[in-house]
């Protein structure tokens, strides 16, 4: 399994990594996991319905653990959007955000990247 970030994952990464730490090393955590398990969707996450393209599969991961909120209690935590594509064998991180922050996820951001490779006009 290949791994690949956007440019605003990055830039999500960076400005949590400045009050969450341990996030860099959770997220490598979470690649392993993802890497060696047979469904691309793990548990405690779902297919984002309605963006008007069925490839690559947008996936939210919901209640991603960081060692940073140990002990904050589980409603709290940060919520992971990411692309699976399933012919390549690849996971692209879209986006990155704390649920205390941000309600849902950015579906126009989704949209940019993904509607227009999916073949469908913009």
């Amino acid at each position: 399994m290949e791994f690949d970030e956007l440019p605003e994952f990055q830039r999500d990464l960076k400005q949590l990594l400045k009050k969450y730490r341990t996030l860099r090393d959770d997220l490598e955590v979470l690649k392993k996991v993802l890497a060696v398990a047979s469904h691309p969707q793990p548990p405690l996450s779902y297919r984002i319905p309605g963006l008007g393209f069925e490839t690559p599969i947008i996936i939210k991961l919901k209640k991603f653990a960081s060692r940073a909120l140990k002990g904050k209690g589980s409603n709290t935590g940060f919520r992971l959007i990411y692309a699976y594509h399933q012919q390549t064998e690849m996971i692209q991180f879209v986006q990155l955000y704390f649920k205390a922050d941000e309600a849902n996820e950015d579906k126009e951001r989704i949209s940019r990247h993904f509607y227009v490779a999916s073949g469908k006009p913009n």
